[in-house]
């Protein structure tokens, strides 16, 4: 029956938060993305019809590789959304166009190396979806090659697939543009040499610097490698138009939105900046939280910096921007008008988010880190006026957080302005029981639930929030200034 009434829940909450409907598949999108599986797989089964002695060997090849194919392209959909829970339909559609790229151009291009083939698109993924889903693209890509294998060398298709897997590895770890140049280098120059050691006594052309057929030759290590380059450094210089396209949430654009010069930042910083410094000490909860149980730490950081940019629209109604003498919600004295007032801080930074093309998974902070909550003040202040009202008109819409990232950054939250209210004399063992009974609360609301943090990770973050407690309630040193004293 708890089962049950969490998914009614579950259910509801979605469908009262429209913003994040686009990470759910519609029936079109998911009919599209079968039809373009099965293109993917009449393309790359298509030329066996030239390798087979009789029409029997032909029909049963090409089915047999249709349904590999297939296979594959659902392998490949259910892997990257295991890695990235919130893909969308963009996202997908990048993956499977990219396998559908890369099968066509086997077909049709048979002189083109497989480093050209298979090494950019493993970069463009492993950055835009995670090292996972980039090594699946990999393997599925090997594993259905049209060609005759008597066309291919073994040891050229050998270094490609490794130097493929370590652009997975490494492109997942890309933290700027300078780093992705480092690559578009390193690699073709690694490939160079591998392919010189390995492929360079088998190959029918002696001399592998010959320019004569350059990019047309494949087995030339020279013209593969340079050509590999060259497809990198346009990949790289196209990466920007991919984010904004894709949807992709790459570490560079992270930074790039951590940015507090950012028009947005800086409007919060300038017109609430009670809100920016509350959001400034969230950073350091939430970085040192995450980082003790090995989460995204950028996408935490930017999420966190973001997470209340919906106060621009009336930041005089929050208790950090007030001067501690007027309190508008005092002169509004409408409990629910006021809880209508915080919820609305929580839509207006979804429209913020919309209009500023922030990525879904940044935009995801904004409600998530306030989840089903109840605005326990109001609610006693109307408790105080009518014993039976109900508490449900006083929660945030949600949803509660779906993300590790996003459950961090609502304890943070809950954290942060207990924790400051606390005296400089205060002991660690009174700062741990506060920040225990706040988490333990947020749990009891049934805020975790969907989150996936364990005991164990729960653990830690409340240790990491009492180390950075500690940090900043440091006391300062009184120095001595005569009254006589002056300064030039």
């Amino acid at each position: 029956m708890q089962n049950l009434t969490r998914l009614i829940k579950k259910f509801w909450i979605k469908s009262q938060f429209p913003y994040r409907e686009p990470t759910q598949l519609s029936r079109v999108s998911k009919l599209i993305i079968v039809l373009i599986c099965i293109v993917i797989s009449v393309i790359s089964s298509y030329k066996l019809l030239t390798y087979s002695p009789n029409n029997f060997g032909t029909i049963f090849g090409w089915f047999f590789t249709f349904l590999e194919v297939l296979l594959s392209c659902g392998l490949l959909i259910l892997i990257s959304r295991k890695e990235n829970p919130t893909i969308d339909f963009r996202q997908i559609l990048l993956i499977i166009g990219l396998f559908l790229l890369a099968q066509w151009t086997k077909v049709n291009f048979h002189n083109i190396s497989p480093l050209a083939i298979i090494i950019p698109p493993s970069l463009i993924i492993s950055q835009g979806m995670g090292t996972l889903t980039a090594l699946s693209w990999v393997s599925f890509a090997f594993i259905n090659w049209p060609i005759a294998v008597n066309e291919i060398n073994n040891n050229l298709l050998f270094v490609t697939f490794i130097w493929a897997c370590a652009v997975s590895f490494l492109g997942g770890r890309i933290r700027n543009r300078a780093q992705s140049l480092q690559i578009a280098f390193l690699v073709p120059l690694g490939a160079f040499l591998s392919q010189w050691i390995l492929v360079g006594k088998d190959n029918q052309n002696n001399n592998l610097l010959d320019t004569s057929n350059l990019f047309l030759l494949k087995g030339n290590a020279f013209s593969d490698s340079l050509l590999l380059a060259i497809l990198l450094l346009v990949i790289i210089l196209l990466m920007p138009i991919f984010e904004s396209t894709f949807g992709l949430l790459t570490k560079s654009r992270l930074l790039e939105l951590a940015d507090q010069e950012k028009p947005l930042l800086r409007r919060l910083s300038i017109e609430a900046p009670g809100t920016f410094e509350h959001t400034l000490l969230i950073c350091c909860l939430a970085e040192e939280a995450t980082r003790t149980i090995n989460g995204d730490v950028d996408l935490i950081k930017t999420g966190a910096l973001y997470h209340d940019i919906g106060k621009l629209y009336a930041p005089n109604w929050f208790i950090e921007n007030q001067n501690g003498k007027y309190n508008p919600h005092d002169e509004l004295n409408d409990p629910f008008k006021s809880a209508e007032i915080l919820q609305e801080h929580v839509d207006q930074g979804l429209r913020y988010a919309k209009k500023n093309r922030l990525p879904q998974a940044i935009a995801n902070f904004i409600p998530e880190h306030q989840g089903t909550l109840k605005m326990g003040y109001f609610l006693h202040k109307a408790q105080e006026k009518n014993i039976h009202i109900s508490e449900n008109n006083f929660r945030y819409k949600g949803p509660i957080p779906q993300s590790k990232e996003t459950a961090i950054l609502m304890l943070a939250d809950g954290c942060e302005a207990a924790l400051r209210a606390m005296s400089v004399n205060a002991t660690d063992k009174e700062a741990s029981e506060i920040i225990t009974n706040i988490i333990s609360s947020r749990k009891k609301d049934g805020q975790l639930l969907d989150s996936q943090l364990s005991i164990s990770e729960i653990f830690l973050i409340k240790r990491a929030f009492l180390n950075v407690w500690k940090r900043i309630r440091h006391r300062r040193i009184q120095y001595p200034i005569s009254k006589n004293s002056t300064f030039s």
